[in-house]
């Protein structure tokens, strides 16, 4: 079985808590808010729109109806898909709940299979890929009559399950799995002062901003420092 997940979360620190969470697969979707016991602050409020009044009442993740499904459904034959999924299980694993199936990061594997697209976040992808052009049917089957909403998590996992069926006219259940765990060979900036050069160019004629990046506080996620240090040794 595939399950679809989404989290948001009270910040992106590793003491941060969940704060709501979505799942959903063929036949049925869970949708809850989560109160952990952390303050949500202003800027995390300002992103997924959940504020600490909205999760006053609400009970603990391992008291929530999405945790007893994971928990029932979290066997080897089944398949979690999320976008940037190592984010979730992270999450997931803090709040008591190790994965023991197989996963299918989204994320990596649209970088993989469309690197024409360039930016990778959820709601690009949208766009660009124009999933919302089916969001409507998919709401219907679910019978969920909510507006769709950026990093809303019940929002974001319908696009994520969109998402996921572009990519699978692309390639298989089982090529994905593998592909969510190859490193990704990226071949133009996303941000920064060079967003949209080639890295190997810059690599070439700004060694010392690449050198920066490495070393820096900077958090880079895996497959940008994977291309630096291939651009880097030629």
């Amino acid at each position: 079985m595939l399950i679809f997940i989404d989290l948001e979360t009270t910040g992106l620190e590793q003491s941060d808590k969940i704060c709501s969470v979505a799942v959903l697969n063929d036949s049925l979707y869970h949708y809850e808010l989560i109160n952990e016991g952390k303050k949500i602050p202003a800027e995390a409020s300002s992103i997924h729109h959940i504020t600490n009044e909205d999760i006053k009442e609400k009970q603990l993740f391992k008291k929530s109806t999405v945790y007893k499904f994971l928990k029932e459904n979290n066997r080897e034959e089944n398949t979690l898909v999320a976008h940037n999924i190592n984010f979730d299980l992270e999450k997931l694993s803090s709040h008591g709940l190790i994965w023991k199936g197989s996963v299918i990061d989204t994320l990596r594997v649209t970088k993989h299979l469309i690197p024409e697209c360039e930016f990778f976040s959820l709601q690009v992808l949208r766009y660009e890929l124009k999933l919302y052009r089916d969001e409507k049917n998919l709401k219907t089957k679910y019978g969920i009559k909510d507006a769709m909403c950026a990093h809303n998590a019940l929002s974001d996992v319908l696009v994520t399950k969109l998402l996921y069926d572009v990519l699978l006219q692309e390639s298989s259940l089982e090529k994905m799995q593998e592909l969510s765990f190859e490193k990704v060979l990226i071949s133009k900036f996303s941000f920064g002062k060079y967003k949209g050069k080639y890295i190997e160019e810059i690599c070439l004629n700004d060694n010392s901003y690449i050198q920066w990046l490495l070393g820096s506080a900077m958090e880079l996620d895996e497959d940008m420092r994977y291309s630096l240090n291939y651009y880097l040794k030629g």
